[in-house]
């Protein structure tokens, strides 16, 4: 049994990547923090995601990125195909990308990845089944209303709860935009073995947007983008009807047998087709990501359309910076007490929004431009991409995979 009514120093609402990547660094410099998570356990939907080098440079300042990287093959290259054709418009080798060396990139399971960073934290640091339906304030305290009935007194509330976030919508944030398209993902398994190279395969082009890795010796992980039409409805009624939807899709194109036959093979999300949605870039430039002792990071702060690869990565670089500036901030002790606590709390919080503002920014319209010229039919469009365009979509998709948010 909880307490009706508690008080805590930092409040971290959701346990996914960007909470507990939080709380973990927060932890790593000393620093407590209570975790709120609505499911009753760690939620992994969406299987997998593209893990790139960025995403491992935050792994390692928290202090897992080897325990992934034993868990995870290391993808070795990228070959983009276009659809309506199979002619290979692009491709590029990770072993030799990058002037700091390879680009790692690995497909990471969200399941492993959430375990790995829960295995680190102080128990009792989750607090599950526990969801803000609302937030008020008492001078600088934030009083958090949770769908139990109980409540919260907390100094510092950080908003990691998704894309219907709501620290976001106390902040006043642009809510989401539909992106017009939708998503459909799997996960195919080999118990004795895939046999496919470590290679980043995608398809694109024909309407449709498609890809596939390996995760490790015995799976492989898939996605399928694209804009829905009313000829599609009911395709997301079960598992079995998906999969042949996305199936039919790519039997349209020229696409390989041994890609058709791991989708075949899959298992569906539980989510069988999700609309992507994106915070409008602009709404960000002077939208509040901190206010006071109140912040938001991952999905909560750049929610993104897939088409970078960047949607996990960015959140796991949310919470190392945050975990950094808050720390840094918390660590400062002095003789006057309280009120320079709170000043502090907000400038570390403050420094945050200015670092993650641009990167977030660029991030979401990137990736927002890179889906709708790769999955465009367009004639003119298709000729453009397939002609001249690959290579600069795949060199920003490398740059922006190629950043490092810095240490603790």
């Amino acid at each position: 049994m909880q307490p009706k009514d508690a008080a805590e120093d930092i409040v971290i609402a959701g346990a996914g990547l960007a909470g507990l990547a939080a709380a973990l660094g927060l932890h790593r410099k000393g620093v407590r923090s209570l975790v709120l998570e609505s499911s009753p356990s760690l939620r992994a939907s969406g299987f997998a995601f593209a893990t790139w080098k960025n995403a491992f440079r935050a792994l390692d300042a928290l202090g897992v990125g080897d325990k992934i990287r034993e868990q995870h093959l290391q993808v070795q290259a990228l070959r983009v195909v276009a659809s309506a054709t199979g002619e290979i418009v692009r491709e590029a080798d990770f072993t030799q990308q990058g002037k700091r060396g390879a680009l790692e990139i690995r497909c990471v399971r969200r399941d492993l990845l959430l375990q790995a960073l829960e295995g680190e934290l102080p128990k009792g640091t989750i607090r599950y089944s526990s969801k803000i339906v609302s937030i008020e304030e008492d001078g600088n305290i934030k009083i958090l209303q949770l769908a139990d009935g109980s409540v919260l007194r907390a100094k510092v509330l950080i908003g990691c709860d998704g894309i219907n976030s709501v620290v976001a919508k106390w902040l006043g944030l642009a809510k989401p935009s539909y992106s017009g398209r939708s998503a459909a993902r799997g996960l195919a398994h080999y118990p004795d073995g895939h046999g496919f190279e470590p290679k980043f395969l995608m398809f694109i082009g024909n309407g449709f947007r498609s890809g596939m890795l390996p995760c490790n010796r015995t799976e492989i992980y898939w996605f399928f983008t694209w804009t829905p039409s009313e000829h599609d409805k009911g395709a997301d009624e079960s598992a079995a009807k998906m999969k042949q939807f996305v199936l039919d899709k790519l039997r349209g194109s020229k696409v390989p047998q041994e890609a058709l036959a791991v989708i075949d093979k899959s298992e569906m999300s539980d989510v069988l087709a999700a609309p992507l949605r994106f915070r409008p870039p602009l709404s960000l430039v002077t939208g509040s990501i901190s206010k006071g002792n109140v912040c938001v990071a991952g999905d909560a702060l750049h929610p993104m359309t897939p088409d970078l690869g960047q949607g996990g990565c960015s959140a796991l670089e949310d919470g190392v910076v945050l975990a950094r500036c808050l720390g840094e901030a918390l660590a400062v002790k002095d003789a006057k007490g309280g009120s320079a606590e709170k000043e502090r709390i907000e400038a570390g919080l403050r420094q945050y929004a200015r670092i993650r503002r641009w990167r977030s920014v660029e991030l979401i319209a990137t990736a927002y431009t890179i889906g709708f010229i790769q999955q465009s039919d367009n004639a003119i469009v298709s000729f453009l991409r397939d002609k001249f365009l690959s290579g600069v979509l795949a060199g920003r998709l490398l740059k922006m995979a190629d950043y490092d948010c810095g240490a603790l």
